[in-house]
């Protein structure tokens, strides 16, 4: 994601264009197992999908009969997730956004999900303050991110421990919401040790 300096924004997402653009795809096609884990029983409506990269979450959720709007900075990683959409037979409002200089409409999806989203706290607390203000009452706020643990067991993802939070950090200042889990979980690898993930799911109480 980008920062609201125009230099510094341009930058990153050069970097993130090139990054997708290096290897296709950059991340696997299938769903994050927590998000499938954890909205599998959710009966469908409207979802906001921030951050959505090649978009394998916003596919499937939009494959289970979800209204996905999925957003992300780089023109590359949108193109790919067209791509998939295309290949998978579901649609998907796919908008080129930076998540610091665009505000979703307030309180107005029943699910809005982060899944990975790498930035420093004071960027992070905007998007995620954004993000919670997106869930319609009774909806669902799902975040999933690198945990700290990560530095210690040496599995491969960002290593800048400015990018790496805790679900209880996320869950921190949730107003008007119930928390439903906030975990540190451990994801399996085959070719290394395992992930640690930071969970947070959240629903808004009715107003």
């Amino acid at each position: 994601m980008a920062t609201g300096d125009e230099g510094v924004e341009r930058t990153r997402q050069q970097m993130w264009d090139e990054r997708h653009a290096a290897r296709e795809p950059i991340e696997s096609p299938d769903p994050d197992p927590t998000l499938v884990e954890e909205l599998g029983s959710l009966a469908p409506g409207r979802a906001l999908d921030l951050g959505t990269g090649d978009g394998r979450n916003a596919v499937w959720l939009a494959g289970r009969g979800w209204r996905v709007t999925a957003v992300d900075f780089s023109q590359v990683a949108l193109d790919r997730a067209r791509g998939l959409a295309t290949r998978m037979g579901v649609e998907v409002d796919w908008r080129l956004r930076d998540l610091l200089g665009w505000t979703p409409p307030a309180r107005a999806f029943d699910l809005v999900c982060l899944v990975f989203i790498q930035l420093p706290e004071d960027e992070r607390r905007v998007v995620y303050a954004r993000a919670a203000d997106a869930v319609a009452p009774g909806g669902t706020l799902l975040v999933v991110a690198h945990h700290p643990l990560n530095l210690e067991h040496g599995a491969p993802g960002p290593r800048d421990p400015a990018v790496l939070v805790t679900a209880e950090e996320i869950a921190r200042g949730l107003a008007g919401f119930d928390v439903v889990r906030s975990d540190a979980v451990e994801r399996p690898r085959p070719d290394g040790p395992a992930a640690v993930d930071a969970v947070m799911r959240a629903v808004r109480r009715p107003d």
